[in-house]
């Protein structure tokens, strides 16, 4: 059995379809929401199995990792999220890359020489890594409106992994992967007017109105923090608009909290784009938090640990 572990969101979802794109593989998926990131251990390995595993931290994967390479199963490993030691075994691959203008698919990208390079920018500008990919995008060649095109279709793909459980998305990520990988290019996937995006992007626009109505609950010239309530819509927009505040206002960190049913907030934590650092370390330092660089998150804060949150935040960017 081959595995296919991915992340459910643009990053995950797009570095897949390049490498089975390059490589047609008949393969188990496993994926699930993006914040759902301990993956490898929901697979019971066999000797023979071989696994691909795209855009999780290996850090928050590391013993079933080492259980799965223990077995004798093969493992192929590409992130940029924090590592950890990178255990050293004969039957691991491990592309890690943690510069903050790096995601996945561009590592995928660089694996496979380019092949697929359209794709690659595509999640490059889901991952909100935009002026890397409107740099990659006039490299390629592409128009002003190319470019447009493929950084809305990014967004709406990485958008499209947020939410407490699959319940919340409009797509699972499985058949979202197998949904986008019948098309060479992102372009094919404008001109299919069937296509996944022409959904997405009537849902996005009706999620993002709503989140646009809602005043920041703390906001500094360090720091703005938006709470959304406990709401599907909620959920779904709260990664992709702390990208696109964060795009509005590079000189400062932005938090999108959404109320959870355990009476917390799940946590989007977007560091300053002129200053793209700290956002995981800060988050890391609360129990359920994680994430990279740029950006990171909570899974569930607590309302009485609210204040040392924005403390936290303010400290490190002010």
């Amino acid at each position: 059995m081959h595995y296919d572990i991915f992340n459910g969101d643009a990053d995950g979802i797009i570095s897949l379809i390049q490498l089975r794109l390059s490589t047609p593989l008949n393969s188990q998926l496993v994926t699930g929401v993006k914040r759902n990131i301990q993956l490898l251990k929901t697979v019971s390995a066999e000797a023979q199995d071989s696994f691909t595993v795209l855009d999780i931290s290996m850090e928050k994967n590391t013993q079933p990792l080492l259980d799965v390479l223990d077995k004798g199963a093969e493992v192929f490993y590409a992130d940029h999220h924090r590592a950890g030691d990178i255990p050293e075994h004969s039957n691991l691959t491990a592309l890690i890359d943690l510069d903050a203008n790096m995601c996945t698919a561009l590592i995928i990208d660089q694996h496979l020489n380019g092949q697929f390079h359209d794709w690659a920018i595509c999640a490059a500008y889901g991952d909100n890594l935009i002026a890397k990919a409107d740099q990659l995008s006039a490299a390629a060649g592409y128009s002003k409106e190319q470019a447009e095109q493929l950084k809305e279709l990014g967004t709406l793909i990485n958008y499209n992994g947020y939410g407490a459980d699959l319940t919340d998305l409009h797509f699972d990520p499985a058949e979202l992967f197998q949904a986008l990988l019948k098309y060479q290019s992102p372009f094919d996937v404008f001109a299919d007017k069937t296509s996944p995006y022409y959904a997405l992007q009537a849902a996005y626009q009706d999620d993002l109105e709503q989140a646009l109505a809602i005043p920041a609950m703390h906001s500094s010239d360090t720091l703005s923090v938006f709470e959304l309530p406990d709401q599907k819509w909620s959920r779904r927009i709260s990664g992709v608009y702390g990208n696109l505040l964060a795009n509005k206002g590079p000189s400062s960190a932005f938090a999108v909290l959404t109320k959870n049913a355990q009476g917390g907030y799940l946590v989007s934590l977007r560091a300053p784009l002129e200053n793209k650092q700290g956002a995981g370390d800060i988050c890391s330092q609360f129990e359920t938090g994680g994430g990279r660089a740029a950006a990171a998150g909570i899974n569930h804060l607590p309302l009485e640990s609210l204040s040392v949150f924005i403390n936290t935040v303010e400290d490190y960017y002010r």
